[in-house]
């Protein structure tokens, strides 16, 4: 079943957020993935962040694979049948539940985002086996509270359950903030739940990046910011961190030979909630 929750929702709210005149990371995301669903100014504003990082495209590629990776890994290997997914970004090929209920189709999994494009979407892509649930709601990761409450309704949160947040903590500016919001939804879910993060760093072409973020900064969008590896350690504080630990996304476990593995800026890593 599908079941995407918008409660009070008319469709009227989301069509004035609705800007088609301002990029959006979603939708720079699915350009440089080779998608459809974005607009003149995403491609212009995507193609002069390229200017500066030719490379990014392999980045969202990068974590796109390993967020298959991770969730096979969870939902086989570790017995994981519920997933948070936070950001959620545009549906495209190997979605969250689309990976993980091949591994087992009674899995249940919860979409998280507050672009109203990915809203839309959400209605006609996010699908789920007949043994599982898919369900997604509007929220916004500043407020976790509002997210647990609302997926509440879907996912047992006294069962573990794998918490995802690719490309989303970026958004939230200030560390402080940004490492309570984490441990808010580590404390929500019971031990034996896992953490799943990526995020840009500048820990490669860090100059570039540094230039690309501002660039990207002054245009309107949704600010956002790059951390070290040694910041992006701070979101794992208290939870146990899976081999190789905190590592570029195309050294996450990866499946090709050594000699083809290229660094990308987008860092990432699991831990488990002992």
């Amino acid at each position: 079943m599908s079941d995407v929750s918008l409660p009070g929702d008319d469709g009227r709210a989301r069509i004035a957020r609705l800007r088609t005149d301002v990029s959006h990371s979603a939708r720079i995301w699915n350009y440089w993935l080779g998608g459809k669903d974005n607009y003149p100014i995403d491609q212009e504003v995507g193609d002069q962040i390229l200017a500066f990082v030719p490379g990014l495209p392999r980045s969202a590629v990068a974590d796109r694979q390993f967020l298959t990776r991770a969730v096979e890994l969870l939902a086989g290997k570790e017995g994981i049948r519920q997933f948070l997914d936070i950001g959620t970004g545009l549906p495209t090929v190997d979605n969250t539940h689309e990976v993980a209920q091949r591994v087992d189709p009674t899995c249940r999994i919860v979409y998280v985002d507050n672009d109203p494009i990915v809203l839309s979407h959400a209605h006609a892509l996010l699908t789920s086996t007949a043994e599982g649930v898919t369900d997604y709601v509007d929220a916004d990761v500043h407020d976790p509270d509002a997210i647990l409450e609302r997926a509440a309704r879907t996912l047992d949160f006294s069962r573990p359950v794998a918490l995802t947040l690719l490309g989303v903590l970026n958004f939230i500016i200030d560390s402080g903030e940004a490492q309570a919001v984490v441990h808010r939804l580590l404390d929500a879910v019971p031990s034996g739940s896992y953490l799943v993060i990526s995020h840009p760093t500048t820990e490669v072409d860090g100059e570039a990046m540094t230039q690309a973020v501002r660039h990207w900064n002054s245009q309107g969008s949704a600010p956002m910011t790059l951390r070290t590896r040694e910041e992006l350690l701070r979101f794992f504080e208290g939870v146990d961190l899976l081999e190789p630990g905190v590592v570029s996304c195309s050294r996450w476990r990866p499946t090709q030979r050594e000699a083809e593995i290229i660094d990308v800026p987008q860092f990432c890593g699991v831990a488990r909630k002992p």
